[in-house]
């Protein structure tokens, strides 16, 4: 069938919105008429060639929601008709880190999805017989998409996808840090460093956590009270003085759980000098630059600071998406400030623009 996709063509470049050949679903493969897609921040980073596993001609786009159209064979959990998210971070619920509670890195589909291919080694896209690959095994930004089964949530048809699309990349990223790689506990003091989508995630994640204090440290004003909004307790404004400051809201402690969720290597030190002594834990969840390297005085560690890392939260996405977006609809996660802009798809370098300028949190588009 023919689609109009937005094409990475080459990196630091406007995508380029064309028309595609997409071929039909393979044995375990889905095809999915996309609804809506938010335009993330990883997005950006691997069309500007940051990213030093990206590559071209692409489709980007992964935080996608839509309908199931077709199913190849074998596929047994989906059929025509159902809701899903895309899951770059899927789900096989057999190898042996999806069978282990202590990762979501599943193993089964990594290496081919890693070089742009679908599982058999090939991709569905093209153009003038030329193959085009797919990116982060999702390729939303496109009408249609094909995506292994392993990789798509079904969600409840009740979930509006424009909001539901936002728990495939960003906003499970951030609960899912709180919930699940931190697992904040009640009562405690959390900080979040950054309020975009997936630091405010985690203050909202923090807070179902019952966390007894969030303070949340961005230099944006109107993302602070955002912030407030999701549950944040204090805000403070970024900068070189934002350890002093937490230090001082703290009694000169620290905070037992920090999040970064910038991508800076500064601020990632600044989340593990301000997390406290003898059991804080900073939990690092934004992506920093090629060749960038975090710094961190040995002395914080020995004296029982805790760095971890987080992948989408280490949210095991079949099987834990579909819960967090019922809490949504349950009135527990407030998922309609984080949408700025609603754009088509012929617009989506705008939404590239508007995020480099820090303008809303998110733009989603609308096919």
């Amino acid at each position: 069938m023919r689609i109009r996709a937005a094409v990475l063509e080459q990196f630091d470049a406007p995508l380029a919105v064309q028309e595609l050949e997409l071929a039909e679903p393979q044995a375990g493969e889905v095809l999915v008429r996309l609804v809506a897609c938010g335009v993330c921040h990883t997005d950006l980073y691997t069309a500007s060639g940051a990213d030093p596993s990206g590559y071209a001609p692409t489709v980007l786009g992964h935080e996608g929601a839509g309908v199931v159209e077709r199913v190849g064979e074998s596929v047994g959990s989906l059929r025509p008709g159902d809701h899903v998210v895309t899951l770059f971070s899927p789900q096989c619920r057999e190898c042996a880190h999806c069978r282990d509670p202590r990762t979501n890195l599943c193993l089964a589909i990594r290496e081919q999805q890693g070089r742009g291919l679908l599982p058999d080694g090939t991709t569905r896209l093209s153009r003038d017989g030329e193959p085009v690959r797919h990116f982060m095994g999702t390729s939303t930004f496109a009408e249609y998409t094909v995506m292994p089964e392993i990789a798509l949530a079904k969600i409840t048809p009740d979930a509006p996808l424009d909001g539901a699309c936002l728990f495939a990349c960003g906003l499970s990223t951030g609960l899912g840090a709180a919930m699940n790689t931190a697992a904040v506990q009640p009562g405690s003091t959390c900080v979040v460093f950054g309020a975009g989508m997936v630091g405010l995630g985690a203050v909202a994640g923090s807070r179902l956590r019952g966390a007894e204090r969030i303070v949340c440290v961005d230099l944006s004003p109107e993302r602070l009270e955002l912030a407030r909004g999701q549950g944040a307790t204090d805000l403070l404004r970024g900068g070189p003085d934002a350890v002093a400051e937490i230090l001082e809201l703290t009694g000169g402690l620290g905070a037992d759980y920090t999040f970064e969720a910038t991508g800076n290597v500064a601020v990632m030190r600044q989340a593990v000098e301000a997390a406290r002594m003898g059991w804080g834990l900073a939990t690092v969840c934004g992506v920093a630059g090629k060749g960038e390297t975090l710094d961190v005085v040995p002395r914080l560690l020995i004296t029982g600071r805790r760095v971890a890392g987080s992948s989408f939260g280490g949210v095991k996405g079949r099987d834990q998406v579909p819960e967090l977006v019922e809490r949504w609809l349950a009135g527990e996660i407030d998922v309609a400030p984080f949408i700025s802009h609603r754009i088509s798809l012929d617009d989506v370098n705008r939404g590239f623009e508007l995020m480099e300028r820090q303008d809303g949190i998110r733009s989603v588009i609308e096919f």
